[in-house]
């Protein structure tokens, strides 16, 4: 299962451009794939931001514990922090609050040709997780890290 609806870019401009070229966050944790009768498996993931693609956020599985055989999903920064309060999304990525047995949980669906998946993911690793991202890049702010030039290029060979 591999996704992507992020835009791809760089930064433009003095202290912008350092700090996306130096920062990225990537917080490792273990989300629970959750099964049709509600058993759960333990996952090992990682939650990525890179201001680089500055609307995006990246959930990368390793299932078998290593970084061997990732599976990458992207999809859009605001779709996952609108999702700690009230269910978003539609398609292929779908967010929402979730209480559950182990506590304050937030539930992310994924959907692909091949397969549906639920996960349960801790809502404290969430909202450090987004903290950190927006303190790379605010919020309303993304505009700023696109360079047009690299992203039209890219476009236009197909690359994007």
């Amino acid at each position: 299962m591999t996704a992507g609806f992020g835009g791809a870019g760089r930064t433009l401009g003095g202290n912008a451009m350092s700090m996306a070229r130096s920062a990225t966050v990537d917080i490792g944790t273990t989300m629970r794939l959750v099964a049709p009768d509600f058993a759960t498996v333990s996952v090992r993931a990682s939650l990525r931001y890179d201001p680089d693609d500055p609307y995006a956020v990246c959930v990368m599985f390793h299932p078998d514990g290593t970084d061997a055989d990732q599976v990458a999903w992207s999809f859009s920064r605001e779709l996952l922090a609108k999702g700690l309060e009230e269910p978003t999304g539609i398609g292929d990525v779908r967010v929402w609050p979730w209480t559950t047995p182990r506590g304050e949980s937030v539930a992310l669906a994924l959907s692909s040709p091949d397969g549906n998946a639920l996960f349960e993911i801790n809502r404290g690793v969430v909202q450090r997780f987004l903290r950190r991202a927006y303190s790379l890049v605010p919020r309303g702010r993304e505009s700023g890290y696109v360079d047009m030039d690299t992203t039209l290029t890219k476009l236009l060979a197909g690359g994007v």
